[in-house]
Order: C-alpha cells, then structure tokens, then sequence
C-alpha cells in the first residue's frame, strides 16, 4: 500500500488550500484514513481522522471549525480542507490509515505512512 499526499504550497494567512492524498493497493474502504501534520522542531500530531463510509469524522481542537476531511472511496482518496489557515499551521502534512475506529487525537494504530506535502502559511 502507498499513500501520497499532495496538495500543499505557500499561502497567506487566512487563506485556504486543499490536500489531498490517493492510496494505491489495498482496500481502500476498509481502513479509517487519517490527517497528521509536524511542524519543524515539533512531534508529529493528529489532524483529523474519517471513518470507513464519511459517516464519523474527529478533529484536534486546533483544527476544528478549520478544517474539513473528506474522503471519495471510489477514488481512493482523502481530502483535507484548510481555511482560514494560520501560520501556526505551518508544517509537512501526513497522511495514514488504520484499521478500527477511534476518538483518540493520536498516532496509534495509523500506519502505512506516506510522504508528506509542506504547507507554509505566511503572516
């Protein structure tokens, strides 16, 4: 399985910008796919997260009213949505899947890591 996100880019702040990441092998539908983004200097943290069929979503507080995931199951591919982008936001972002759902803001049981896309929020 391969997943690549793309999407990323330099954008003022209070801007907007979408990402998206398509996953290659695998099933697609059965694994809840996951945003998580690191900052330079920083760990790497939860974005957000999207059930199998869109039906539940989860957000870091950072994010929420922020940012939107998606997913397109025939596409094989999340999306994440960005508005009202603060350079705080600033990071490399990730994208992940796991199997099982949870309300957890964290890393654990997301794998299968792919390379990220940089998003740079200027002030």
């Amino acid at each position: 399985v391969q997943l690549q996100a793309s999407g990323g880019g330099l954008v003022q702040a209070g801007g907007s910008l979408t990402l998206s990441c398509a996953a290659s092998g695998g099933t697609f539908s059965n694994y809840v796919m996951g945003w998580f983004r690191q900052a330079p200097g920083k760990e790497r943290e939860f974005v957000a997260a999207i059930r199998w069929g869109g039906s539940s979503t989860n957000y870091a507080d950072s994010v929420k009213g922020r940012f939107t995931i998606s997913r397109d199951n025939a596409k094989s591919t999340v999306y994440l949505q960005m508005n009202s982008l603060k350079p705080e936001d600033t990071a490399v972002h990730y994208c992940a899947r796991r199997l099982g759902w949870t309300t957890a803001t964290t890393l654990a049981g997301f794998g299968s890591w792919g390379q990220g896309t940089l998003v740079t929020v200027s002030s």
